[in-house]
């Protein structure tokens, strides 16, 4: 490991998460899981933390502390959790055998195609192709 300069990610607090009242945490909890998922802004490939921090009449620093405290992960990987998720049943879908990977990605919210392997192999292990290869001989 040292060859590489590759060291283990230290879990750090944010000082900034202790500054959100438990209550307003709570709030802002369930207005970000509203928007994210129900609405499903993550689909869209420009809902930055700032355009929620602006739907939810909060800033940045709130939205990062709760999304970090309630959910255990950064912004992106938040968004990218319901992306890969939703990636999952299309590529397992027989109805969307056809689709290019590019599509895929595309119809979740990544803005490349590089982004989309990165994170499905990130939350899955194993590529798209890979997952979709898996689920075809299952079909």
């Amino acid at each position: 490991m040292a060859k590489y300069n590759i060291t283990e990610k230290k879990k750090r607090n944010a000082t900034y998460c202790s500054l959100v009242s438990p209550e307003l945490m709570d709030e802002l909890e369930v207005k970000i899981s509203d928007i994210v998922v129900k609405k499903k802004k993550y689909k869209d490939k420009n809902y930055t933390a700032r355009r929620l921090a602006m739907d939810l009449g909060t800033n940045t620093r709130y939205v990062s502390a709760v999304v970090n405290v309630r959910f255990g992960m950064n912004y992106t990987s938040f968004i990218n959790k319901y992306r890969i998720q939703e990636a999952l049943a299309i590529l397992s879908s027989k109805q969307q055998v056809r689709l290019r990977m590019e599509d895929v990605s595309d119809m979740v919210g990544f803005a490349n195609r590089q982004s989309f392997y990165a994170a499905f192999y990130r939350f899955v292990g194993i590529t798209p192709r890979e997952y979709k290869a898996q689920h075809a001989t299952k079909q």
